[in-house]
C-alpha cells in the first residue's frame, strides 16, 4: 500500500467518524429544539398588514406612474438577462473563468474566489443584481406612510442580508474549501458550537459574539478596587478605592444602563473610565443593577427612580457627608436620570449638582432605525411576552439590537462559529456585549410605551410618582456626549432632547464613533477625536457646521468641565463608614447573574 493510498483511507476513516458525530449531535438538536419555548408570532416578524400597504403602494405607483415600475423592471431584467448571457459565452468558449469585470465589491465577498472563479461570480453577481431591484421596488412605493414605508425598507433589508450565498453552505466557498481541508471536522464543529448555544439559550439561537471561556468577572474584566457599600433589591453600589492623596469634594456617581453590566466602563485598565475617573482624584460610585427576574415584575421607572437613583443619591451624601452630588446616565440611566432631575425640581429637591449623559435619548419624536420596533404590533408581542414571563428577556432585546448591524453581529459571526467551526475570538468587549439583562414587565412597556411611542416626557409631560414631569424641568447645569456613529441613540436625537431642557449652563460634545467606542475612548489610546461647539443654538446640522474638530479623546474636556463644579480639594475617601460597611469588594454579585439564570 502506497503513502498516498494508505493518506487516502485514513483522510476516509476520519470523513466517515465526523458524520457518525453528526448523527450523535442531531439527537442533541433535537432535544435542544424540544425544549424552546418560542416566542410570539408579533415577535418573529411585523403584521402582515405592513405586506398589504406595501402591496396597494405598489399598485398606486404602477397607476399614476407606470413608466417608472417599467423602468426598474426593464432595468431588473435587462442585468440579469446580460449576465446569463455572459456567463453562456465564457461556458461556450471552453474557458471556466469569471467575466473581465467581476461586478462591485462588498466585504462579504472578501474571498477572491467571488471574483475569479465562474460559478461563485455568477452567485455573486445575480444577488446583488437582485437586492438592487428589491431596494428600488421598495424605494419607489407611493402613497405609503413614510413610518411604514421605513419599516417596510427595513425589513426588505432583513430579506436582502438573509438571503446572501454567504450565508449558505453550498454557495460560500470559505466554508467548503475548510470543510474539504478538514475532511468535515469543521462542519461537525460548528454543529456542535451551534447546539451548544441552543442549549445555553432553552432552545433560541443567539449567536455568541465572544469566547466566554476567556473571560471571569473580577479577575481579567472588571478589576478596579473597590467595595460594595450599599444593596438593596434592585442594585449594589460600589464605591472606588481612591488613588490619589486629595480628591474632590463633590462626590460622582455614575448610573449605567440596566439592559447591560456596568463593567463596560472597566474593561480593562488600559480603557477603563472608571480608573481614569479615580486617578484624576474623584471619588466615585457606580450603581451596579440587578439582573431581574420574575419577583420583580412590577418594577417600573418610578421604582428604579425611587429605590434606584434617589436612593443612591442619599446614601452618597451620607458616605460622603456631602449637601450635593454630581451625576452621570449612560444610555436608558441618562433618560431615567433626566426623569430624576425633572422630579427633584418639582420637589425644590437641589442635591444633584450636575449631569452628564452619555449617549441619552430623551426625545423620541424621531424614531431612527428603531421605528420597525416601536410599533403597536410588536409592542403589543412584547406586553403577551412580559405578561407570562414576569420580565422582557435579554436575549429579545440583544437580538433586535443585532438586527440593526445583521452582517456584523448576527450573519458574520455565525458563518465563523456554525459553518467553519471556528471558536468565538477573546474579545472583552463582545464578552461584555452578550452578558446583557432582562428587564421589569412593567418597566420595560413603561419604557416602550410613554417614553418611546408617546414621547410623553417632550411633549404633554409623563405621570409619575404624583408628578408631571417635563423635559423643560430639568435645568441643572449639563454636558452631553452623543457619538457620531451611534445606531442606538442617535446624535442629532441626543441633540434635540438637550435643546429641550430647561438649563442654562450646557455643553454639548460630539464624540467620533459609535455608542460604545465613542464613550470607552481613553486618552492614551489616541484613537477618536470630538467635536466641541460652546454656542448652543439651532439644529443639530447648525451645531455641527460651526463645531470645531479636536483630535483627542473628550474624557479631559469633561473632567476640566466637572472640576469647575465639584468643590475644593479635601483628604481622599476610603470606601464606605461605619452606616456602610463593606459588603464584598468590587465588583460585586449582582454583576455576576447571567440573564439565562434568572430567567423563568
Amino acid at each position: 500500500m502506497t503513502t498516498e493510498t494508505l493518506e487516502q483511507e485514513q483522510n476516509l476513516e476520519k470523513f466517515q467518524q465526523n458524520l457518525s458525530r453528526v448523527e450523535e449531535l442531531s439527537q442533541r438538536l433535537i432535544a435542544a429544539m424540544t425544549n424552546r419555548k418560542p416566542l410570539g408570532t408579533s415577535l418573529q416578524a411585523p403584521d402582515h398588514e405592513i405586506y398589504t400597504q406595501a402591496v396597494q403602494g405598489y399598485w398606486q405607483t404602477w397607476m399614476q406612474n407606470p413608466a417608472r415600475v417599467i423602468e426598474h423592471q426593464f432595468a431588473y431584467w435587462q442585468d440579469t438577462m446580460k449576465h446569463l448571457v455572459e456567463a453562456q459565452q465564457a461556458l461556450a468558449s471552453g474557458q471556466l473563468k469569471a467575466p473581465d469585470n467581476p461586478g462591485p465589491s462588498d466585504k462579504r465577498f472578501s474571498n477572491p474566489l467571488w471574483d475569479t472563479h465562474p460559478y461563485f461570480n455568477f452567485i455573486k453577481q445575480q444577488y446583488l443584481i437582485n437586492s438592487r431591484a428589491l431596494e428600488q421596488a421598495v424605494e419607489g412605493i407611493e402613497d405609503m406612510d413614510p413610518k411604514e414605508k421605513r419599516r417596510l425598507t427595513y425589513f426588505a433589508r432583513q430579506i436582502v442580508d438573509m438571503m446572501a450565498p454567504t450565508n449558505f453552505m453550498t454557495t460560500n466557498p470559505d466554508v467548503l474549501q475548510k470543510a474539504i481541508e478538514t475532511e468535515g471536522e469543521s462542519l461537525v464543529k460548528g454543529l456542535e458550537n451551534l447546539i451548544s448555544d441552543l442549549e445555553a439559550n432553552n432552545g433560541e439561537l443567539v449567536v455568541k459574539l465572544a469566547d466566554e471561556d476567556a473571560f471571569r468577572i473580577g479577575e481579567n474584566i472588571a478589576t478596579a478596587k473597590g467595595e460594595v457599600v450599599y444593596r438593596n433589591r434592585l442594585m449594589e453600589i460600589i464605591q472606588y478605592s481612591p488613588t490619589t492623596e486629595k480628591v474632590k469634594e463633590t462626590p460622582i456617581i455614575l448610573f449605567p444602563p440596566w439592559i447591560n453590566k456596568f463593567y463596560i466602563l472597566d474593561l480593562r485598565e488600559s480603557n477603563s473610565f472608571i480608573r481614569w475617573v479615580v486617578d484624576q482624584g474623584y471619588t466615585l460610585f457606580v450603581v451596579s443593577w440587578v439582573n431581574p427576574d420574575h419577583d420583580l415584575s412590577d418594577v417600573g421607572l418610578d421604582t428604579y427612580i425611587e429605590e434606584g437613583f434617589l436612593t443612591a443619591v442619599e446614601e452618597v451624601k451620607a458616605i460622603t457627608r456631602q449637601k450635593r452630588v454630581n451625576a452621570i446616565g449612560y444610555c436608558i440611566a441618562g433618560t431615567t436620570l433626566s426623569l430624576t432631575l425633572a422630579l427633584l425640581k418639582k420637589r425644590g429637591d437641589n442635591s444633584i449638582k450636575s449631569a452628564t449623559f452619555f449617549t441619552t435619548l430623551t426625545d423620541f419624536s424621531d424614531q431612527g432605525e428603531f421605528t420597525p420596533f416601536l410599533q403597536d404590533d410588536f409592542i403589543d408581542g412584547i406586553e403577551e411576552e412580559v405578561e407570562k414571563t414576569g420580565v422582557l428577556r435579554s436575549f429579545i432585546m440583544a437580538r433586535t439590537f443585532s438586527f440593526l448591524r445583521s452582517n456584523d453581529l448576527i450573519y458574520r459571526p455565525a458563518i465563523q462559529n456554525y459553518m467553519m467551526g471556528e471558536t468565538p475570538p477573546a474579545f472583552d468587549l463582545l464578552y461584555w456585549n452578550g452578558d446583557g439583562s432582562n428587564l421589569p414587565a412593567r418597566m420595560a412597556v413603561q419604557y416602550l410605551r410613554e417614553l418611546c411611542q408617546s414621547n410623553a416626557f417632550a411633549e404633554e409631560g409623563i405621570e409619575l410618582m404624583g408628578e408631571t414631569l417635563s423635559i423643560k424641568d430639568v435645568d441643572v447645569p449639563l454636558m452631553s456626549i452623543a457619538c457620531e456613529t451611534d445606531h442606538i441613540a442617535a446624535a442629532a436625537d441626543c441633540y434635540r432632547g438637550v435643546s429641550l431642557m430647561g438649563s442654562k449652563d450646557r455643553t454639548f460634545v460630539l464624540s467620533e464613533s459609535g455608542h460604545i467606542a465613542g464613550i470607552v475612548n481613553p486618552p492614551s489610546k489616541n484613537k477618536y477625536g470630538h467635536y466641541i461647539n460652546d454656542e448652543f443654538d439651532g439644529s443639530f446640522e447648525d451645531w455641527k457646521s460651526k463645531a470645531e474638530h479636536h483630535a483627542a479623546s473628550w474624557w479631559p474636556v469633561w473632567e476640566k468641565w466637572i472640576s469647575k463644579r465639584s468643590g475644593k480639594w479635601v483628604a481622599a475617601r476610603e470606601p464606605g463608614d461605619k452606616d456602610h460597611p463593606s459588603l464584598g469588594p468590587a465588583p460585586g454579585t449582582y454583576v455576576l447573574a447571567k440573564a439565562r439564570e434568572v430567567e423563568p
